[in-house]
């Protein structure tokens, strides 16, 4: 598919020096290793200049995730405050001792970055801490506004700074960002139980009927599949009101952006697919129908349009397994 040599992405980035670009190599190995399925698809579409930019970005925030989540619970607040007074200094002073700080910095340089959505980013990202979970849908779209709109714009940012004007284009991200949530909050469903968390509003369980304990094990009843179906169908319609971003951004970037929404919309069809077996097993992507969704992203090239083939909003999709 004619993937670029990682020294070619470097040289379109403009990354000079041997540091800096150590320290990108640096950022892309812990990116692959961290979210290869994702990554793949990034060293495929996106243009080359934009690579280095995503992942020094995405290292960032997978680097920040994992201190919230992983570790020692114990001490885990206070290393955390320390990571944020760490990259909020090297953000100001353009120094750092570790690679993965040192890329993004080297790209907020290069691209001119606002610290807004990184700022932001952080300071939301506390609560993944101590995460509460949600009583109420108000509670859950506060998380989305002040956790995972900030990370989308954060990439989209080193993604294609300065082409689009934020201000619209933030809504239409807000658009993809509650999808992508709704649609992990389904396939890490399983996960998330078994870990003692729970990302779906307490209001929607109570209000089909749904007890925690069902869900923990593996009941397949009436309420738990209408809980599963109506957070689909929420999902699925913020995923398509959001493919207007396809017209929304040059030309060369939309194979990529193509392919992230085709890719949520293929793990809906999965869970819908599966129904309440979300609730029994771990959820994974399958990796040829992955290598599809490229394909037919790059086929399609400069289209404003997105993939065909998806169920629409409003599919009561989630049957008894």
């Amino acid at each position: 598919m004619g993937v670029r040599t990682w020294r070619r992405c470097l040289d379109a980035a403009g990354v000079r020096g041997d540091i800096a670009r150590a320290d990108y190599s640096a950022a892309e190995r812990y990116v692959r290793r961290r979210n290869f399925v994702n990554w793949v698809p990034a060293r495929v579409l996106a243009p080359p200049e934009s690579q280095p930019h995503m992942a020094a970005a995405g290292a960032l925030m997978r680097y920040t995730d994992d201190l919230c989540d992983t570790g020692p619970a114990a001490g885990r607040a206070q290393r955390f405050e320390e990571w944020v007074d760490h990259v909020g200094t090297a953000l100001e002073t353009g120094s750092s001792g570790l690679p993965l700080v040192r890329a993004y910095v080297h790209s907020v340089g290069l691209l001119d970055l606002s610290r807004e959505w990184i700022d932001t980013y952080m300071a939301g990202t506390r609560v993944d801490l101590d995460f509460p979970g949600f009583a109420q849908e108000a509670d859950y779209r506060r998380y989305v506004d002040t956790v995972v709109l900030p990370s989308s714009m954060v990439f989209f940012g080193s993604l294609m700074p300065r082409r689009v004007l934020e201000q619209s284009f933030t809504s239409t991200v807000r658009l993809i960002s509650d999808a992508s949530q709704r649609v992990d909050d389904l396939t890490d469903l399983f996960e998330d139980l078994r870990g003692g968390r729970l990302r779906l509003p307490v209001s929607d369980l109570d209000r089909h009927g749904v007890t925690r304990a069902d869900l923990e094990q593996g009941r397949d009843t009436p309420g738990v599949r209408a809980l599963l179906s109506a957070t689909a169908s929420s999902a699925r319609a913020s995923l398509v009101e959001s493919e207007r971003i396809l017209g929304e951004i040059p030309p060369d970037y939309r194979p990529l952006i193509r392919f992230i929404i085709g890719l949520f919309h293929k793990r809906l069809d999965d869970v819908e697919a599966r129904g309440a077996a979300v609730i029994r097993r771990p959820y994974n992507d399958g990796k040829m129908a992955g290598l599809g969704l490229i394909v037919r992203s790059r086929r399609m090239g400069a289209s404003t349009k997105a993939l065909p083939g998806h169920a629409g909003p409003g599919t009561p999709a989630v049957r008894p397994s």
